[in-house]
């Protein structure tokens, strides 16, 4: 009987290959009859409605597949393959989420690195289909309110909360950024501030508020190089700003010795890396020789920013 299984298994594999699905689903019918202990018969079977995209179909012969896979004993590669054409076949109804559980299945079984790569793939696409669903800039906006309430009382972790809920609804808005900073600032969890005045700036370098909050938070960490920068780019966007001038003033107070701050910024890694890179040995000496030469390699972002890095630690002494 189990050469004759085989026999009518080859004639639908034939059948298949010539994409004549209707003999080939007779012939694995006749083959699963002979020797109902064969799971692969099914999957093959399955085959021919996942190529027919009747995927119901396909999923449920592949579930018996699986059945008669487990009652006697399959090898596990043959398990995971009905699980991963389920998996398929979620996919090809553009159920994501079915897929992903499916293809987990098939990977528990047995790890394919293309399956695994095409899990992985999956799994971005959820997270992103989860998070753009969750967008709402009117409901962004009433959580922005209720933030803005419960800093006013006071209740800075209430206010944190309401603004991180308004932030998932609407990751864009840069003003929720510059609230939240504030009330990290509050806290005393300066870095957070720094991190979220970094974002908003990094959403409108034009906000006024970002560059004086971090410039705040930096002052209280006492890292006066980079304060004064923040309030010094807030003085270009308004240089009638009162909190900024004062910040710029109070850094300039605060920072009694420079050379020790020079001393500790040595220690950094990055401004070490800066100062071993040879290309930015020569601007260097090229800005010292000639301050106009500073102009022309500030048009050069990545420059700009180590340069910046550089005068922020107190090495370099360009405005």
């Amino acid at each position: 009987m189990a050469d004759q299984a085989l026999a009518e298994k080859n004639l639908g594999n034939e059948a298949y290959k010539k994409k004549d699905f209707a003999a080939a689903h007779e012939h694995y019918v006749k083959a699963q009859e002979l020797d109902p202990t064969n799971m692969a018969f099914y999957t093959n079977n399955a085959a021919c409605y996942f190529e027919e995209a009747k995927y119901d179909e396909c999923i449920q012969e592949c579930q018996k597949a699986i059945e008669v896979g487990r009652e006697h004993r399959a090898d596990f590669t043959l398990v995971a393959k009905a699980y991963a054409r389920i998996g398929n076949a979620y996919l090809k109804k553009d159920d994501k989420k079915e897929a992903f559980f499916y293809f987990g299945k098939s990977l528990s079984e047995h790890r394919d690195t293309e399956l695994v790569k095409k899990h992985k793939e999956l799994e971005k696409e959820l997270k992103e289909q989860e998070r753009t669903a969750y967008l709402n800039p009117e409901l962004a906006e009433e959580e922005k309110v209720k933030g803005n309430e419960a800093f006013k009382k006071g209740d800075y972790p209430t206010a944190i909360k309401h603004y991180s809920e308004a932030l998932k609804r609407n990751p864009d808005n840069h003003v929720i950024y510059s609230n939240r900073a504030a009330c990290f600032t509050k806290l005393m969890e300066f870095q957070r501030a720094v991190d979220d005045c970094d974002a908003c700036i990094k959403k409108d370098p034009s906000f006024l508020k970002g560059h004086v909050r971090k410039g705040a938070a930096l002052q209280a960490m006492h890292e006066y190089g980079r304060a004064q920068r923040c309030y010094e780019d807030a003085l270009v966007i308004d240089p009638s700003n009162k909190e900024a001038m004062d910040g710029l003033i109070s850094c300039n107070r605060n920072n009694t010795n420079p050379e020790k701050s020079r001393e500790q910024a040595l220690q950094d890694p990055e401004i070490q890396a800066i100062l071993s890179d040879p290309s930015m040995r020569v601007i260097l000496e090229q800005i010292s020789q000639d301050p106009k030469a500073a102009m022309e390699h500030l048009k050069n972002p990545d420059i700009y920013t180590k340069i910046m890095k550089l005068r922020d630690a107190g090495i370099v002494g360009i405005r």
